[in-house]
């Protein structure tokens, strides 16, 4: 009798031990889910990905629910730290959500490289996004060409060392880790604070040239600002 409930009792530790890995990994669908479903992906990643992060996390679920109905026979070797790390990581992701600082982002990362647009030159001036007037600007440089164009276009407030700060957005392929910043330069009105770094704003106004380091540019004359919430899918393809 003594022996047969101190074999039970040795068992269900290793029960135990055999479901770790699918609680895991069901606690790792639950946390794609969540971020699927509450609108963090779009901090994280392009809208295109957002599918295949639905699609793992369900089958994340169903592992881990075939795991702990037919748990694997044989031995379990106890290593615990690998599945305490996933397991912490997991729960303070659910618990506290990313918020990067774009600004700073931005500011580490080089200039992307755009090609032209034919959306720039066929949209109306007022319509163009903030990407493509850095597309526009791009292709055809000679700030001439655009003096005077009404201009509105949102970002968020790029702090640049030494000058008046830029409005920006962040370019994404796949994910954050590969995105890159687009900017264009700002005349701020005379006598108002310069907005702060990672603020969202709209702005409207027109087009104008300036001599920059001893060259010429285009700089948006801001002759409306607003600020804006942060968008929900704050990054542009």
């Amino acid at each position: 009798m003594l022996n047969s409930v101190s074999a039970g009792a040795s068992a269900q530790p290793g029960a135990v031990v055999k479901q770790l890995p699918y609680l895991v990994l069901g606690l790792w669908g639950v946390v794609l889910l969540k971020c699927w479903a509450d609108g963090r992906l779009n901090l994280l990643l392009h809208s295109n990905f957002h599918s295949l992060v639905l699609v793992t996390g369900v089958i994340f679920l169903l592992l881990a629910s075939a795991g702990l109905r037919w748990p694997p026979s044989g031995p379990s070797r106890r290593n615990y730290l690998p599945m305490a790390v996933l397991s912490l990581s997991g729960i303070a992701l659910m618990l506290w959500p990313p918020k990067p600082s774009l600004s700073t982002l931005a500011a580490n990362r080089s200039s992307a490289q755009l090609g032209d647009s034919e959306i720039s030159f066929l949209s109306p001036p007022e319509q163009r996004s903030l990407s493509d007037w850095v597309r526009l600007l791009n292709s055809q440089p000679d700030p001439q060409l655009y003096a005077g164009n009404p201009v509105q276009v949102s970002g968020f407030v790029l702090e640049v060392p030494g000058a008046a700060p830029e409005i920006a957005r962040l370019l994404v392929r796949c994910c954050l880790a590969d995105a890159t910043p687009v900017g264009l330069a700002v005349r701020w009105p005379p006598k108002q604070q310069w907005p702060k770094p990672d603020q969202w704003l709209q702005i409207n106004g027109v087009m104008a040239v300036e001599s920059h380091q001893g060259a010429l540019r285009a700089v948006l004359v801001a002759r409306k600002i607003k600020l804006i919430k942060a968008p929900a899918r704050p990054f542009e393809p």
